[in-house]
């Protein structure tokens, strides 16, 4: 008898977040549509570009919308069952509140564990897919990603970067350069690259081999520094990476080591880490935070504004949890206590006022 209503409460509850989550991804993509009507004809972009790059930015809207979703689509199935007495009928049949919420809190697991593997194996790579594709059709640039690292065609200069840090420097550069009828004229080295404005870049450890068609051959020269000269700017490559929110954590991890090597400052990185072991906790939360909004119905006919006063909860998780992830960065607060914050604050008025609404 518990399995079937546990499998009945999964499939409307997985209806209607489903459903949910659709709607509002179709809502974020129609303005994310809109903003990109105004770059259509610079380079090579046409409309078919942006709805490419829309379509590849799906996924990381799925992972931020997901605990949002949750909620929403929670407060619509349960005030469902709630309105047709249904819950009423459950609570009859033995089913009590602590079963209630185990439920939940196991459906919610589903969805956290939805939102870990999609923030941290398919938003990523999708994210940085779109990044890329904009930029070459809005800068008519050839640029790809490839295990060698990333490609750029720039005019006569054919670039291959092999990483490219969130701070903008590039590591392990080698630049093609051709003349006329595409012969090759010179490739310069370089193992590190900073850009220092007017379109110049200075390597480090640079290294010139030079291709004369006269009787020179092949000269090679070697510095500790050398110039590149090049229309391509950092805000062109900055496209190419994700935010540090947008990374998976086994890439935030290892860059994290890399700064700490370095002796550099980790504080926005370890946030970002944290933050995403402790997002996907919040469909916990915002499943358990449905139960409460849910069950107003059979007790309140004003249902409209307790549906309405549940998705406002939504948007203010999200909004507090943008907003402490900047007062922990500003202020240095350690990271584990900052990204917790929302998750915990609202998984206990979840629970108090299950609480309240028990003892009435």
């Amino acid at each position: 008898m518990m399995k079937i209503l546990a499998r009945y409460l999964f499939k409307q509850l997985t209806v209607f977040i489903l459903f949910t989550l659709i709607g509002l991804l179709g809502l974020y993509n129609f303005f994310d549509l809109i903003g990109e009507l105004g770059d259509l004809g610079k380079g090579g972009y046409t409309l078919t570009d942006a709805l490419i790059y829309v379509f590849l930015q799906t996924p990381s809207n799925a992972y931020n919308l997901m605990p949002i979703a949750v909620l929403i689509g929670g407060i619509f199935a349960l005030s469902t069952l709630a309105g047709n007495a249904e819950l009423t009928v459950m609570r009859a049949a033995g089913v009590s509140v602590k079963r209630l919420l185990f439920w939940l809190l196991s459906i919610g697991v589903l969805y956290g564990a939805a939102t870990l593997l999609l923030g941290e194996y398919v938003a990523p790579v999708a994210k940085q897919a779109a990044n890329q594709h904009r930029l070459a059709a809005t800068k008519a640039m050839l640029v790809g990603e490839f295990r060698s690292g990333v490609w750029v065609k720039d005019g006569h200069q054919i670039v291959n970067i092999s990483e490219m840090l969130p701070d903008l420097t590039i590591l392990g550069i080698r630049i093609y350069e051709f003349g006329d009828k595409m012969v090759l004229n010179r490739i310069l080295d370089g193992t590190q690259g900073k850009y220092k404005g007017h379109g110049e870049w200075e390597l480090e450890s640079a290294a010139e081999t030079k291709f004369a068609p006269d009787e020179a051959g092949v000269t090679m020269k070697r510095s500790a520094t050398g110039v590149w000269e090049t229309s391509i700017t950092p805000e062109m490559l900055a496209v190419l990476l994700v935010e540090p929110s947008q990374m998976s954590g086994r890439s935030l991890y290892s860059y994290i080591d890399h700064l700490r090597r370095n002796n550099q400052k980790t504080s926005r990185y370890e946030l970002a880490l944290w933050g995403k072991l402790f997002y996907p906790l919040a469909c916990l939360s915002m499943i358990v935070i449905a139960l409460p909004f849910a069950q107003t119905q059979r007790r309140s006919g004003n249902v409209g504004v307790r549906l309405f006063a549940g998705i406002l909860v939504g948007l203010a998780f999200h909004f507090l949890n943008q907003v402490v992830v900047y007062l922990g960065e500003l202020r240095s607060w350690p990271p584990a206590v900052v990204v917790s914050i929302p998750t915990l604050f609202f998984l206990c008025i979840a629970l108090v006022m299950l609480w309240r609404q028990e003892r009435r």
